[in-house]
């Protein structure tokens, strides 16, 4: 199946069963014990739209536990950046009409939670079709170790996603069901 009815099957499903599947307080107390980091360490997340994985919970948990919070901005030539976000800072709305940071002090994530539409067995995911994260992650690769976690549902997963040169492969995938 080409990934863009792919794409379009899973959002139709994600939105059908959104509100069926309750994101357990495992994986918000957990993680952060899973994650071996010391507390300087920045916490790259998204604010979820569309139905997505939230991963607002487990950023405030972070967030207690002392770690620096970021969050992306979309730039022009569909490139983006991670700010510095302060949980309690209001946000502005982008042209894509997600939440962003207003303070702008750029920051590059040791870990960066990653929204997907779906993913296989191989760590693969697609997203949206911007190839926002894929091009940022190749970036930040380039300037220091990153680990990227993909947040999902588990019926997003599917058999086979056909991989192409420019998508990255995730370190770890998360839904409700596999912490």
């Amino acid at each position: 199946m080409s990934k863009l009815k792919l794409r379009k099957k899973i959002i139709n499903i994600r939105k059908k069963k959104y509100f069926e599947i309750k994101i357990g307080n495992n994986i918000i107390n957990n993680l952060p014990n899973k994650i071996n980091l010391s507390k300087n360490k920045i916490i790259g997340g998204y604010f979820p739209i569309k139905f997505e994985f939230d991963c607002l919970q487990i950023l405030k948990k972070f967030y207690s536990n002392g770690y620096g919070i970021s969050l992306p901005i979309i730039k022009r030539n569909n490139q983006m950046d991670f700010y510095r976000w302060d949980i309690y800072d209001p946000l502005t709305i982008s042209s894509f009409g997600i939440p962003q940071p207003l303070k702008l002090k750029k920051v590059y994530p040791d870990i960066i939670f990653v929204p997907m539409v779906a993913f296989d067995k191989y760590r693969n995911r697609i997203g949206y079709g911007g190839g926002f994260y894929d091009r940022y992650l190749k970036k930040i690769s380039q300037i220091k170790k990153c680990t990227t976690i993909g947040l999902a549902f588990s019926y997003q997963k599917v058999n086979k996603i056909n991989a192409e040169n420019f998508d990255r492969k995730l370190d770890l995938i998360l839904t409700e069901k596999l912490i």
